[in-house]
């Protein structure tokens, strides 16, 4: 994740420019773009990694549905006339390589954009990490940018090499819900590492708080506010392209689209859960260190409470006057010491009746 001085310093490069100039903002995470073709029907398939972007400019009025995946958003000349060849608006371009953007919808006349945000838990390091998808969805063709190789698409692949389900029957809108739910369901992977370090830090709260639990609660917070940036925005986007407004989705796939509409917001709802439970674990935790202390200060409250007759006895006998009766009595320093340990023992048999021990 980019630290907020640098994104900023990196939004501020395009400060007095002409809309539509391409600024990359965001980090390089490959080292050269890939570009991926997967062109099907119900018969036929044609999968290939193109040397040259020229390759790409044939399908685009093909009647078969065509799948371009873009990795690497950095040379903004491929972006630049990858986008002028599919006729696509130089805002949306700009987007495409400003990796800073929220997930939203936006309908023009001949395709859909759309963005999303992939994310993925990181097991050796405990961290989500995030990348921004765009879609781009014509009539015919759907191109998919990210910023480096890797994704949750695989299982779309094989329903596509192996023809599993719909996908090889139906259009362009199918295989776009298809990698929007294929994003969604990994959500649901990563909200399942989340539930599990949340109750792992319950465990630990309610048995042996420090100032490293705190500090977990602390990093656990503000992954699921990443995690609800990420997603609460998805909720209009996915609702947007159920209206039904755009010719380029029909009717048959809105139904789809409705279900991950509804897991979305069933995310959401997760997500929210687990901010109220990690915003109580806070709580839990201040109570907690709040009663040890109370614990403590009671112990020391009550040793001191004890010590004070027997100062109280010890000054007296402590003092040097000549005349002090029990001074000359063979038997005065253990008498004073029984008196003393007879005030300490019936105090604490007091303390312990009225439940103070």
């Amino acid at each position: 994740m980019i630290p907020m001085a640098r994104k900023m310093e990196r939004i501020s490069r395009k400060s007095g420019l002409s809309p539509g100039t391409l600024v990359h903002i965001g980090d390089r995470k490959i080292e050269k773009p890939k570009i991926s073709i997967i062109d099907f029907s119900e018969k036929e398939l044609q999968e290939r990694e193109v040397k040259k972007l020229e390759e790409c400019f044939p399908y685009r009025d093909k009647r078969t549905v065509t799948w371009i995946n873009v990795d690497g958003l950095h040379e903004l000349d491929l972006i630049e006339s990858l986008g002028r060849h599919f006729k696509i608006h130089p805002l949306v371009l700009e987007d495409i390589v400003n990796t800073g953007q929220r997930p939203k919808m936006e309908g023009f006349e001949d395709y859909l954009f759309l963005v999303l945000k992939m994310l993925n838990y990181d097991e050796k390091t405990n961290e989500i990490r995030t990348e921004q998808v765009s879609l781009v969805i014509g009539k015919y063709f759907v191109i998919s940018f990210q910023e480096r190789e890797g994704d949750v698409f695989n299982q779309v692949r094989e329903r596509i090499r192996k023809s599993k389900g719909k996908i090889r029957k139906r259009g362009s809108d199918y295989l776009a819900y298809a990698l929007m739910d294929a994003v969604v369901d990994n959500y649901f992977i990563v909200l399942e590492k989340m539930g599990e370090k949340t109750e792992d830090l319950e465990q630990e709260l309610l048995t042996k708080p420090s100032s490293e639990t705190l500090q977990a609660i602390h990093s656990l917070k503000r992954k699921l506010i990443l995690l609800r940036k990420s997603v609460w925005p998805l909720r209009e986007a996915v609702s947007g392209l159920t209206r039904g407004d755009s010719k380029l989705i029909k009717d048959s796939t809105i139904v789809y689209l409705r279900d991950v509409y509804d897991h979305t917001i069933q995310v959401i709802d997760t997500i929210e859960t687990l901010r109220d439970t990690v915003s109580g674990m806070l709580d839990t935790y201040l109570s907690s260190i709040s009663n040890r202390m109370n614990e403590v200060m009671k112990v020391l409250t009550i040793i001191a409470t004890i010590f004070i007759p027997l100062t109280f006895i010890a000054g007296i006998y402590g003092m040097n006057f000549e005349y002090m009766p029990e001074l000359e009595w063979p038997w005065g320093y253990f008498a004073v010491w029984g008196v003393m340990i007879l005030v300490a023992i019936t105090m604490c048999i007091y303390f312990k009746r009225r439940g103070w021990l």
